[in-house]
């Protein structure tokens, strides 16, 4: 098990970015099961403004977060991604997921730079699915 799926295993608070109410989008459907396996969600909504998501509290950013996150899942085109990772290192979070066919090499090597461990082009859903005990 690679160091993003072990991180994933061992997380327990997941920030959703792009994590809004609508149940049709990849991220409502992803956070959602993560949260039935047992994950606190924290949904983080990008485009849609939402008070609550699945029954959590939405935060405008990361930054507005009062809590540890473990770990930040991002679901937003990879041209938007850049603050998103910064906001992460500032946060201190644990590590940094950019969803399946979501890229930002150099962003990616900054969050490792931070100590962060990141994971890019790669579904939480699946990695989870397939490595869980």
């Amino acid at each position: 098990m690679d160091k993003a799926t072990e991180a994933l295993i061992n997380a327990r608070t997941i920030a959703v970015v792009g994590l809004d109410n609508r149940q049709e989008r990849p991220a409502y459907r992803i956070a959602s099961y993560l949260q039935g396996q047992g994950y606190r969600i924290i949904p983080v909504p990008f485009h849609q403004q939402a008070d609550e998501v699945l029954g959590e509290k939405a935060y405008p950013s990361l930054r507005d977060i009062p809590e540890k996150v473990d770990l930040v899942d991002v679901f937003v085109r990879s041209e938007q991604t850049d603050p998103i990772i910064d906001d992460a290192i500032a946060i201190g979070a644990g590590s940094v997921w950019l969803q399946l066919g979501i890229r930002n090499d150099a962003g990616i090597e900054r969050a490792h730079q931070a100590g962060l461990i990141a994971s890019q082009d790669h579904c939480t859903k699946v990695e989870h699915a397939r490595n869980a005990p």
